[in-house]
């Protein structure tokens, strides 16, 4: 009987010890569901005033835009049946662009935009152009007025039109070897031609992809073309890529190899008697960097039927290192802080890279696992993110 009272006391301590762990699972809950509420709101706020483009199979919507000077972000969205691209022109030149929108998805593209009026591209290439309306503002006709001044930058920028330049007469000399392969009838040479053609021109990429309608006749996908493959339209690298490792035939490919031949010698020209404002020299590489970082290392779709990515990466990041090496004396005076961070997201991209080294090139892309893929796109990031700090550094933000 002594004990009775302890039993009796059991069920209403256990009952005590569940009410109070439902109340604590209860405000758990409840804590949960107000920060996710703060993060949505927060969210919401930050992209409030993001511009809404809708792609179509043949159309943008809306396809004419009117935003103040300055950063805006505009939020794409693929409503067609592929994967497509959205660019902002300022002439021939590309300001800012997005690939490889998925469909049914969308993407965020972040501009700084002087005053002005752009174009505006809108998936395939045969789609029609739209317009892009910039109003002054006056944080912009301040920012105007406080411009560096550009002394400092000729020795930078002239020695960076030396290396386009040599960059440019290897990009002509390797593709000449490809296009006599083809001519010649041999298969096995020219595919093994198309590795150091294709590598030469991705150091230029960064300067290259300026220059919206070239670069599309040189480095265009067959996603960009209506027909794809089959589109007569469809030409330059990938063209010729798509019947030395997937078709395995030369038939009918001379005139594209001719054809690329003469766009590379005219984008030397072209990329040697274009205005390079000192602004644009990081931020080209900042792009470059961004799209390997988020769409070209994690698909592979770059390089789909020869599948040598990794030598184009290879590159991308000879040209990077390559404004590094332009701007260090001015980032030495300036922003000398900046520097370790700069080598040590340089050096991390190179060791990644050389992970893959096979003989005297690179592994096959489609041997790269997913999780290495991502390391890759990770490094390539985080380079990105740390050559964004130059600009600001050097007083060329804003403008």
């Amino acid at each position: 009987m002594a004990n009775q009272p302890t039993s009796q006391a059991s069920p209403p301590r256990a009952l005590r010890w569940a009410v109070a762990g439902s109340v604590i699972v209860m405000i758990a809950a409840g804590g949960l569901f107000y920060y996710a509420s703060k993060m949505a709101a927060a969210k919401r706020q930050a992209n409030h005033d993001e511009v809404l483009v809708t792609i179509h199979p043949h159309s943008c919507e809306p396809n004419a835009l009117t935003v103040p000077a300055g950063r805006a972000s505009f939020r794409i969205v693929n409503r067609s049946d592929r994967a497509v691209e959205w660019e902002i022109l300022d002439g021939v030149l590309v300001i800012e662009e997005r690939e490889n929108i998925a469909p049914g998805l969308s993407q965020v593209i972040n501009a700084n935009l002087l005053p002005g009026d752009y174009t505006i591209t809108c998936g395939l290439l045969s789609n029609p152009h739209g317009t892009l309306h910039v109003t002054p503002t006056a944080a912009s006709d301040a920012a105007a007025k406080a411009r560096p001044s550009m002394v400092a930058f000729v020795g930078p920028l002239s020695e960076f039109r030396v290396y386009l330049s040599s960059q440019g007469t290897a990009l002509i000399k390797a593709v000449t070897a490809l296009d006599q392969a083809i001519e010649a009838g041999d298969l096995s040479q020219a595919q093994a031609l198309y590795l150091p053609a294709r590598t030469a021109y991705q150091r230029l990429a960064p300067a290259a992809q300026r220059l919206a309608e070239l670069d599309n006749a040189i480095n265009a996908r067959a996603d960009y073309f209506e027909k794809r493959e089959q589109d007569a339209d469809f030409s330059g690298f990938h063209r010729l890529e798509f019947a030395l490792f997937q078709q395995r035939n030369l038939e009918g490919l001379a005139p594209v190899a001719q054809r690329l031949l003469a766009d590379v010698t005219t984008l030397k020209q072209q990329l040697l008697a274009l205005t390079l404002p000192p602004e644009q020299l990081v931020s080209i590489v900042v792009r470059n960097l961004n799209t390997l970082g988020d769409v070209r290392a994690a698909s592979g779709e770059e390089e789909r039927y020869s599948h040598i990515d990794l030598n184009g990466f290879a590159g991308n990041l000879d040209a990077a290192r390559k404004v590094v090496e332009l701007l260090r004396p001015l980032l030495t005076k300036s922003a000398a802080e900046l520097l370790p961070t700069i080598d040590t997201a340089l050096n991390a991209f190179d060791t990644e890279l050389n992970g893959f080294k096979v003989n005297d090139g690179y592994a096959s892309y489609d041997s790269v696992s997913a999780e290495q893929r991502k390391q890759i796109a990770d490094k390539a990031k985080a380079l990105a993110d740390a050559l964004d700090g130059i600009d600001p550094a050097l007083g060329l933000s804003g403008l």
